[in-house]
C-alpha cells in the first residue's frame, strides 16, 4: 500500500512540475509578445518619420528644381510632372527662358506648401 502512496505522490509531483513549466512558458510567451508589439510600434514610428522626411525632400526639390516637375515624379504624380516638364521646356524654348519663371513660381509655392 505504501507503494501506491509513493506512486500517487510521484504522480502529483510530476503534475506540479508540468504545471510550473507551463506557467514559465506562458510567461516567456507573454514577454515575447510584448517585445514583438514594441518592435512593431517602433517600426511604425520609423515609417511615419520617413514619410515626413520625404515631404521635406520634396519641398526642397520643388523650390530648387521645381520647374522641371521633379517633385511631382517623386510623389508619384507622373502626369502632372510630365505636364510641368513639357510646359517648362516649351516656355523656355519659345521665350528664350523669360517665361520659364511662370512654372517656377508654381513650383516654389508647392515647395512651401510641402
Amino acid at each position: 500500500m505504501s507503494d501506491d502512496n509513493n506512486f500517487g505522490d510521484d504522480l502529483k509531483d510530476g503534475f506540479n512540475t508540468a504545471a510550473d513549466a507551463a506557467k514559465e512558458a506562458a510567461g516567456e510567451a507573454s514577454d515575447t509578445a510584448k517585445d514583438a508589439a514594441k518592435n512593431i510600434r517602433e517600426s511604425w514610428n520609423e515609417v511615419r518619420s520617413t514619410k515626413d522626411n520625404k515631404k521635406v525632400l520634396v519641398g526642397i526639390l520643388a523650390i530648387i528644381v521645381g520647374s522641371f516637375g521633379v517633385h511631382k515624379f517623386i510623389l508619384g504624380y507622373n502626369r502632372e510632372g510630365a505636364l510641368m516638364l513639357v510646359a517648362s521646356l516649351v516656355l523656355a524654348f519659345l521665350s528664350f527662358g523669360i517665361l520659364n519663371g511662370l512654372v517656377s513660381v508654381f513650383a516654389i509655392v508647392e515647395g512651401v506648401i510641402y
